[in-house]
């Protein structure tokens, strides 16, 4: 529900519920999963320089594994954002949350979260001033996030950026920052089995792995041709790892902060008109991942559980508008093959034809993985790999009332020939 109470107030309410199961092989019972959200926004502006908002977010999560595991979650959000302009050149945004969950959880033989109830607190702040440094030429960013959570403590995230624009045409721009991963609860509590002796235990001492990034990149735009450039490198520190505790034993096991590593590419990307009808997108990422573990880590997998990252990407997106309301959209990707999960390389086709004779009505026929009936997109053998087959969806409907409420009916199909 959509509400704009007056010029200056704007107000949404939008929620979910949802209850199933998933089937499990033979004679494993069915996983029971249901739950709900409900979230609540309003913004205010202030005057022209000067606005407030603010969400409130609630969700309940309930899982349960038949003899393995179950779990009841609630989580409770509250976010407050202010942005306003200082003087000619500072354009401030500020803002803080408050995150609260409550974690209840069945344990079993097989597994165990200990303690098995929990809450944990989240408090968070940030700040962000864009300066104009020359008016339309160049502008830095600086800024900063501080979080302090019960597993931790005090944490700073801070980063900054600039964009200078060359000409008008061009822009070059580059940015650093520092991102955190705090610990979760399978890092500090997780035990496996349900009862010592363990052979894998959480880590009491697990701190936050931590990420500092560089990049730069480059864009420019003349008239119907759009190219960007980016580059990036990433350092990590303290990522997840597997610790023997007492070598050459191989339990118990303890969730530690025993890697380090890096991440460096280069992503282009570029948008083409054609003509007024017809627009050409297209894409390319090269990636590269290394880990490693530090001195004294007994780890050996070098960081194979923490990429599933293809080396190279590419895309090919193709939309043209047709006569009589009919619109015919393409797409093409072309994925590396994910060696730690010996998953092969693969290309596939997504099309779609769609038909809006009105702005509230469209009927649309979409095709999914058209070149191959099946391929395999991620999972290691031993786990199971995932394979989405062809498909497509019929008969797709959407429109929007009087009273701008959307409607959208679809028929799915699995092609298997």
């Amino acid at each position: 529900m959509d509400w704009d109470a007056a010029t200056a107030n704007q107000v949404t309410l939008q929620g979910d519920l949802y209850d199933g199961r998933i089937g499990q092989p033979s004679p494993a019972a069915d996983i029971a999963v249901s739950g709900g959200n409900v979230m609540a926004k309003w913004s205010h502006t202030i005057s022209e320089k000067s606005s407030l908002a603010a969400q409130l977010y609630y969700d309940r999560t309930h899982r349960n594994i038949p003899g393995t595991f179950g779990e009841d979650l609630d989580t409770y959000d509250v976010d407050l954002q202010h942005a306003t302009r200082l003087g000619a050149r500072h354009d401030l945004v500020w803002g803080l949350g408050y995150r609260l969950i409550n974690d209840r959880v069945v344990n079993s033989a097989a597994l165990a979260f200990l303690p098995a109830d929990v809450a944990r607190q989240w408090f968070t702040g940030f700040i962000q001033d864009e300066i104009a440094l020359v008016p339309n030429r160049l502008q830095l960013a600086l800024g900063s996030k501080i979080e302090h959570n019960d597993y931790v403590g005090f944490e700073i995230q801070p980063s900054g950026r600039v964009n200078w624009r060359l000409s008008p045409s061009g822009t070059l721009w580059a940015a650093v920052s520092r991102a955190l991963r705090s610990p979760s609860r399978i890092d500090r509590e997780f035990f496996a089995p349900g009862q010592p002796p363990y052979f894998l235990a959480g880590g009491p001492g697990f701190h936050s792995e931590e990420e500092l990034a560089y990049e730069l990149g480059f864009r420019r735009q003349q008239g119907t041709l759009a190219l960007s450039v980016a580059t990036f490198y990433s350092r990590y520190h303290g990522l997840r790892s597997l610790e023997q505790t007492n070598p050459p034993a191989a339990t118990p096991i303890v969730i530690g902060n025993g890697q380090d590593g890096e991440s460096y590419g280069a992503e282009l990307a570029t948008d083409y008109r054609v003509t007024d009808r017809w627009r050409l997108r297209a894409g390319y990422t090269e990636l590269r991942v290394h880990i490693w573990p530090n001195p004294g880590s007994t780890d050996q997998s070098r960081g194979a559980s923490e990429s599933h990252t293809p080396e190279r990407q590419f895309f090919l997106q193709s939309s043209v508008d047709l006569p009589a309301d009919l619109r015919f959209d393409a797409g093409l990707r072309a994925i590396d093959d994910i060696t730690n999960q010996q998953v092969p390389g693969y290309g596939e086709l997504n099309a779609k034809l769609s038909w809006q004779p009105m702005p509230a009505l469209e009927l649309s026929l979409v095709g999914q993985n058209l070149l191959h009936r099946r391929h395999v997109e991620f999972g290691a053998p031993a786990g199971g790999m995932h394979r989405p087959p062809r498909g497509a969806r019929g008969a797709g409907l959407r429109g929007a009332g009087e009273g701008r409420l959307p409607v959208q009916l679809r028929a799915i199909r699995r092609l298997a020939a």
